[in-house]
Parts: C-alpha cells; sequence; structure tokens
C-alpha cells in the first residue's frame, strides 16, 4: 500500500473580530488558500482546516488531524488569535508543528492607509497584518506545554526566501515519511571485526521507524536457480547499455552477474525492499559464494533506483545513504580512500555497488581477480560522483546510546582517481582536507558514510528537528 505525505493546515483568528470588521474574515480565509496552493505538490496531499477562531473549533480540529493521520502541521498566523485557540489542535494531532509567520506585502502602505479616514475600517485593515503579535503568545504556550515548534518568518507573496524554506519542510517531512515507512532488509551478517559499523537494531527502528526484513542469503541462491537464459541474456544488454563494460570483462562473468542481478530483482519484490545491507562470504558453500561475489552490479543497479544497498553490512549506512535518496541526491556508499596534501583534497570511495545514477559519465564496469579483504572474485564498478557540489552524512551511534547525524557539504572536484575497479572521487571542503578529515573524525562516526550531490544540510538539519535527533555540521 503506498502512503503519501498528509501535511495539515489550519489558519488561526479570533471570533470576536468577525462581526467587528466586516470582510476581514473571508480575506483571511482567502490567504489560508493561497497557503494552501503553495503546499500543494505531487504525493503530497494538504488536509486543510481552515480559519480556526475558537478553543471549541481547535479541539475539534485536533481531533480532525489524528484522525486524518497527517504527518507534520503548518499553523498559518493570519492575525492576532489566542494561544487557547492553537494549544489543543497540537496537542491532540501530537505531530511535528511550523508556524508560519507570514504578512500579506512586505509593508503597509501607511500614506493610503492613514486617508482611510474610517478608525474602524483601519483596524481591520490593520489586523490583517497583525501575523507576527500573536506569535510571542503562542511560542510561550508551547514551551511550557514541552511541544517543540519551528517557525518560518516572512511574506504570504513574492518571498523566495520564505517558501523555499517551505518547501525544505515539506521535503524533510516526506523523507521522514518515507523512512518511517521503509523495508530494510538485512542479508547475511557483520563484516568480523568491524567494530564501529555494529548497531542496535531496535535503536534504527525506534527512531527512524520502518521495519527490518532479515533475509537468508539461501534465498538469494536458490533465486539464481531459475533464472532462464533469455532473461541473463536481457540482463547482459542492459549491463551494456548502462554501464561502460570494459573489453576485459568476459562473458562467463557478466552472465554470473547478469543471473544474480535478476535474482536480486525478484529478491526485493518478494520482500518489498527499499534498501539494504549485507555481507556474507560463502566459504564452503558454493552456490552463496558464486551469489555475493557477483552481486556488485545487480546491486548498483538497484541503488540507482531508489533502493540502496550498503556493503560490509553497514545498516547505518544504509539508513543514510536510504535519507539521501529520498531527497532525491543520491546516496552512495563511501569511505576514506587517501588524503592528496597537494590538491588539498580527500579521496573517497568503496568496493562494491555505487550510486551509479549521481555518477561521472557512465560508470565503467572491471573485472577484478580478487575482492580486497573479502572471499572470491568478479566483476565490479569503478565511478566517481558527478563534479560540483555534495553533501555527506553518516548516521552516527553516540556513547549515551542515540543516534544522531553528521553531515558536511563539499564538492566533488576533476582529477586522477585510483582506477582500481571502485568507486572513487576527490572531494574538496571549504575547512581544507586536513581541517575536515580531523573534524569529522572528533564525532566517531563509522568509517562508513553517504554520499549526495548538491548541497542539502539545510534540510537534513530539518529532517533532524522533525525526527528529534542531533545534528552536527562539520562544515
Amino acid at each position: 500500500m503506498t502512503h503519501h505525505l498528509k501535511v495539515g493546515l489550519f489558519g488561526i483568528g479570533l471570533e470576536a473580530y468577525w462581526s467587528q470588521f466586516a470582510g476581514l474574515k473571508s480575506r483571511l480565509e482567502g490567504y489560508v488558500g493561497i497557503v494552501q496552493e503553495k503546499l500543494e505538490r505531487p504525493g503530497v496531499e494538504v488536509v486543510n482546516l481552515g480559519l480556526i477562531d475558537n478553543p471549541e473549533r481547535a479541539l475539534d480540529a485536533g481531533h480532525q488531524f489524528r484522525a486524518a493521520d497527517v504527518d507534520v502541521i503548518f499553523l498559518y498566523v493570519t492575525t492576532y488569535a489566542l494561544s487557547s485557540t492553537v494549544l489543543p489542535v497540537v496537542q491532540r494531532a501530537k505531530v511535528p508543528v511550523i508556524i508560519l509567520n507570514l504578512v500579506p506585502e512586505a509593508a503597509i502602505d501607511y500614506a493610503k492607509f492613514n486617508a482611510m479616514g474610517d478608525r474602524t475600517a483601519m483596524t481591520g485593515e490593520w489586523l490583517s497584518y497583525c501575523a507576527a503579535c500573536p506569535v510571542p503568545e503562542i511560542a510561550n504556550v508551547f514551551n511550557r506545554a514541552r511541544i517543540d515548534f519551528h517557525q518560518v518568518t516572512g511574506m504570504l507573496h513574492d518571498d523566495p526566501v520564505c517558501w523555499n524554506e517551505v518547501d525544505a519542510w515539506i521535503e524533510a517531512a516526506r523523507v521522514a515519511h518515507t523512512m518511517f515507512h521503509n523495508r530494510l532488509g538485512l542479508m547475511g551478517h557483520y563484516y568480523g571485526g568491524m567494530l564501529d559499523i555494529a548497531t542496535d537494531t531496535t535503536l534504527q527502528c525506534a527512531t527512524f521507524g520502518g521495519h527490518l526484513e532479515i533475509l537468508e542469503v539461501d534465498e538469494l541462491a536458490a533465486l539464481r536457480r531459475d533464472v532462464s537464459a533469455e532473461q541473463i541474456e536481457d540482463r547482459v544488454a542492459h549491463f551494456k547499455e548502462v554501464f561502460a563494460v570494459q573489453a576485459d570483462c568476459s562473458q562467463e562473468e557478466l552472465e554470473r552477474a547478469a543471473r544474480t542481478s535478476v535474482a536480486l530483482d525478484q529478491l526485493v519484490k518478494e520482500h518489498d525492499l527499499g534498501s539494504m545491507a549485507y555481507f556474507y562470504s560463502g566459504t564452503g558453500n558454493a552456490e552463496n559464494e558464486d551469489a555475493i561475489s557477483s552481486i556488485i552490479l545487480g546491486n548498483s543497479l538497484l541503488t540507482a533506483r531508489g533502493i540502496p544497498v550498503a556493503g560490509e553490512y553497514e545498516v547505518k549506512n544504509a539508513q543514510a545513504m536510504k535519507i539521501m535518496d529520498s531527497f532525491g541526491v543520491g546516496g552512495s556508499f563511501t569511505e576514506y580512500y587517501a588524503m592528496d596534501f597537494t590538491d588539498d583534497v580527500v579521496l573517497m570511495g568503496h568496493d562494491g555497488p555505487g550510486h551509479i545514477a549521481i555518477a561521472e559519465g557512465k560508470t565503467k564496469v572491471r573485472p577484478l581477480s580478487v575482492y580486497h579483504g573479502k572471499v572470491g572474485r568478479g566483476l565490479s564498478v569503478e565511478m566517481s560522483v558527478k563534479h560540483g557540489p555534495v553533501t555527506l552524512l553518516s548516521v552516527v551511534e553516540t556513547v549515551g546510546g542515540k543516534l544522531k547525524l553528521l553531515v558536511a557539504e563539499g564538492e566533488s572536484v576533476a582529477g586522477p582517481i585510483l582506477e582500481i575497479g571502485n568507486t572513487n572521487s576527490r572531494y574538496r571542503f571549504s575547512i581544507g582536507a586536513r581541517k575536515f578529515v580531523s573534524d569529522w573524525n572528533s564525532h566517531g562516526p563509522a568509517h562508513h558514510c553517504a554520499v549526495g550531490v548538491g548541497h542539502i544540510a539545510d534540510k537534513i538539519e530539518k529532517l533532524g528537528l522533525l525526527l528529534q535527533l542531533e545534528v552536527s555540521r562539520v562544515c
């Protein structure tokens, strides 16, 4: 079943005003309608309860939002309103709330306003610009009620800064919604000795929601047996279309990888997976070893179509990759490869699958006679992330038994890479390679992280606020 993000919206006003100031209520209701139009977009359902103007309607609105299963609420402050008109809505709904403190225009036309002559009409006009007035009152009550809230201050019209921030909040809410409904497959076991990547899986579910599906490598091996020759031929042709398959890749290895890729697709379909973490040696079981040693191309295809796959059973990084991919910026598996003090860059990459949708040019497929530190041999991918702005994200498990998000913005730059059949890129940071590495390491992340294209640290910070997660930003 597909679950769309549901955004709650309500405006607030004071019921006593309506009989005093003709046209004020309808004017403010029109403003709420404009906000609804700005919030609407594909995959988002806006539940607009209109203008709430007394405590009784507020209580009813709280029940309506709860019944509608909204994920987040936008509270549009149109004019002065009593805090008792706001508190019941948010208390009952029990979801994050963003206060929209928006005036209709940049400023009141003072000369025109003061020439109106009718002070009652003048007061009604002023009240349509009075959004800022009750926000301190609302903030005070929310704080005393221990309700987290966030604010956007700006203008209803002609304010891209304001509406870009609103867009970022919706994107963050959409990613939180995706993570809550995600099914993360776990296949195999940890890479022995990598103590940093071990995680509390219950903590992962408690923090992000979602479901962890335990998978057997044997199931993948069994699915491989049923792959037809025609399916293998079609998948090899697909490989040659999406990858730059190098001349030294044998037909036998391409067909072996194709068989596994088709089986992986079936595994993902049967378990309705949205991401996966895996590691397995398969030593002593020929079918299992054959499956695991031919998995890289298939996992790269899955990652490129929004089902990120993390090697070495790195559950935390599978979560980071899913977050980045849900923001629409990719999320490729990476770690430090080397430092280049001459060019002041950090080389980062990883063996195994890469996010080919964010590659600079076509991803190369190369044969490897040995998978370093792992069992077997086969085909691997070599790519660099698109040149331009990038964001790095790590899901960190802290000493206090909590999770936090660690983020940094940088740039993927051109230059020589290590042509060893792995993903690897050159990253430059505003604080320099030396300080970036020291500062990033000081937070105690695992040695893996996810990299995506574009600068989205502000959106990740908003995701952290929605999930009540600490977010540390290095640069």
